[in-house]
């Protein structure tokens, strides 16, 4: 017995040095990655499919007969990065793209779509951004299982592998995420714009006026004139806070005594959902130009420029807002009036500028 039992496990090893040597047990553990791969595909494959149809069926109602080329050409759309190797002017140039895109991707549903409101046409845009995100990862994650299985990479599909995870949590916040923006429900990156509603509340508004969509509101408070710069509600829309801000300040020769800017901020783990933290300088995350124009018309006039985040994770920031954000906004509200009180004097005038998505926010 004792023979045999070494003999076996010569056997073993010579078989584990003959599979280590030529490869096989990367093969197959490469084909049980990719297999893993393949079916968390078709789950993302089924998210794009089923976002196809509700918002197809969304369209239907609203009078579209055949909205499949419509959806095709928004989850297709791309836009190109300006050239950054000159960067003299890149902001110009990002910007005068993003609003090209924007005018692109409005206009097209003006002209299907003529009858329809523009609180309508905020969600039905915004759904379509968001299966556009999901057919993007679909498309990316195939070509990268496609190209690693092609080329017998196992780098490549262990990699994957290891992050799809991740991708998956991401890509089923995305996923769920059309349930308020095609309903119009308030959203946790709502939080800022309702701060900014709420302090509307609170005073008295001496006037009101649309910019950009973007809403800019006069506000009595506190003792003090302060503006309230949100976007349009209560449909799905960012406006243009940055740039209606910084048009403010020149209507005002730069007499501002302070500028607040409030919006949602992505926690870390181990953080609580709804907690505030204070800073300085502009808290709002665009891609560079509605930031840049805040931070440009603060530093003209030496405006101190304090900021105010609620911390949340990605799927609060896209799901319904749930209550600890609520509870926070009032919080938010409290301390955006401790700010003003702390740091300017009565009659003085400031800026408060909710940052965010005005979906299911009124004026």
């Amino acid at each position: 017995m004792a023979d045999w039992t070494d003999y076996i496990g010569q056997l073993i090893f010579i078989i584990f040095f003959i599979l280590m040597f030529t490869g096989v047990n990367q093969r197959v553990q490469m084909k049980i990655w990719a297999y893993d791969i393949r079916n968390k595909l078709n789950i993302i494959k089924s998210y794009v499919d089923d976002g196809r149809k509700r918002v197809a069926s969304a369209m239907r109602k609203l009078g579209i007969r055949e909205p499949d080329p419509i959806i095709n050409r928004y989850m297709d759309f791309f836009i190109i990065d300006p050239v950054d190797k000159e960067p003299i002017d890149i902001i110009r140039r990002l910007d005068h793209l993003l609003t090209t895109r924007e005018k692109v991707y409005k206009g097209l549903l003006v002209r299907e779509l003529p009858e329809a409101g523009k609180y309508e046409r905020s969600l039905l845009e915004s759904s379509l951004e968001i299966i556009g995100a999901l057919n993007s990862v679909y498309k990316t994650i195939r070509h990268y299982l496609l190209l690693g299985e092609k080329h017998n990479n196992w780098i490549l599909i262990m990699q994957l592998e290891f992050i799809m995870p991740e991708i998956m949590r991401i890509v089923e916040t995305y996923h769920k995420a059309l349930d308020p923006f095609m309903t119009g429900r308030p959203v946790g990156d709502s939080a800022g714009p309702l701060v900014a509603h709420r302090i509307m509340e609170k005073g008295e508004v001496v006037s009101k006026r649309i910019i950009e969509d973007t809403l800019v509101a006069e506000v009595r408070y506190l003792n003090r004139r302060i503006y309230v710069i949100k976007a349009e509600g209560p449909g799905s829309n960012v406006g243009k806070p940055g740039k209606v801000l910084a048009r403010i300040v020149e209507e005002l020769n730069g007499n501002i005594d302070l500028i607040i800017t409030v919006d949602a901020a992505l926690k870390l783990e181990g953080e609580e959902n709804g907690e505030i933290a204070e800073g300085v300088g502009a808290a709002i995350g665009d891609p560079g130009p509605e930031k840049i124009a805040i931070e440009r018309a603060a530093s003209k006039y030496d405006i101190p420029l304090r900021a105010i985040v609620i911390k949340m994770g990605l799927q609060e920031a896209l799901h319904t807002m749930r209550k600890e954000i609520y509870e926070a906004v009032e919080r938010a509200v409290e301390y955006v009036e401790k700010l003003i009180l702390e740091h300017t004097d009565k009659n003085s005038t400031v800026i408060v500028a909710g940052i965010g998505n005005s979906i299911g926010v009124a004026q």
